[in-house]
């Protein structure tokens, strides 16, 4: 994502269809939505992005019969402290949610797990939308809030599969529908950010099932050109010095709260191959 972007291209995938694609009347295949709309944005060719926005991307496709839905949100070109905070912190709390998917455990778990870590570090939750059961439709229940006490709320139970979506803005939790009654905006024009993963639930623990990967994205170890050695995290796209010895999503989150001149957001899904 680069500022002056202004349209969006999409590669067929071989058997798979765009989940969103007329789903409700949906006009478009993703949902784009910039810096203070939430969700749902839909993309257009009228509007560039410059320096210092921030955009999320959520994607879903059908394919063999079944779901998979996720969502990233990004930087383009360099924005301010608070606003990495934003987004570190959003990515971490997905992750934190995945931890608590395992059998026997509660749904609230899951909730609880983002609303404690959002609020810690002064975000809000973004209550009237929630993530999802998901498989053979794109919305099966149960819902699954970004908020609550733990301990409540269905049993998970092996074969569940759920997409986990914490949404979160800079300052107030209410919002409004735009005119072209998709968009969703911060009702006090504060930024917000969008992270999801489609995790299904195995006797082993949670298994992440997308496949592009970055909701909890992923870090790169490398003196901040994107080169270099690469260590796979699953927490969030950053470039981070090798001499800061991060070796954990928890040390790259905490990194990025306590020295964020050390952490540099990916503006794009990182290459790991090699």
């Amino acid at each position: 994502v680069t500022d002056g972007l202004t349209d969006w291209t999409v590669k067929p995938v071989r058997r798979a269809e765009p989940a969103f694609k007329r789903y409700r009347g949906y006009p478009a295949t993703l949902c784009a939505s910039v810096n203070d709309e939430v969700v749902h944005g839909i993309p257009s060719a009228a509007r560039a992005l410059k320096a210092g926005d921030i955009i999320s991307l959520d994607m879903g496709v059908k394919i063999g019969g079944f779901y998979g839905d996720s969502a990233v949100t990004v930087a383009v070109g360099d924005v301010p402290d608070r606003t990495r905070e934003l987004l570190a912190v959003t990515a971490e709390s997905l992750d934190r949610a995945i931890r608590q998917v395992r059998v026997g455990g509660r749904l609230s778990a899951v909730s609880h797990a983002v609303q404690t870590w959002v609020e810690s570090h002064g975000f809000s939750i973004v209550r009237e939308f929630v993530g999802h059961g998901i498989g053979e439709r794109l919305h099966e229940d149960p819902q699954i809030p970004n908020y609550g006490p733990p301990g409540r709320g269905p049993v998970l139970q092996e074969g569940m599969t759920l997409a986990i979506e914490p949404m979160i803005t800079a300052g107030g939790p209410d919002v409004y529908v735009h005119d072209d009654d998709w968009s969703i905006s911060s009702v006090d024009s504060s930024l917000a950010a969008h992270f999801e993963q489609t995790v299904a639930l195995t006797p082993d623990g949670p298994r992440v099932l997308g496949v592009t990967g970055p909701s909890r994205c992923n870090v790169l170890i490398s003196g901040g050109t994107g080169s270099g050695k690469t260590t796979l995290l699953n927490c969030m796209t950053a470039f981070i010095d090798p001499a800061e010895r991060v070796t954990t999503c928890e040390d790259a989150a905490e990194l990025q709260l306590k020295q964020p001149h050390v952490v540099r957001l990916a503006t794009r899904p990182p290459n790991l191959e090699g």
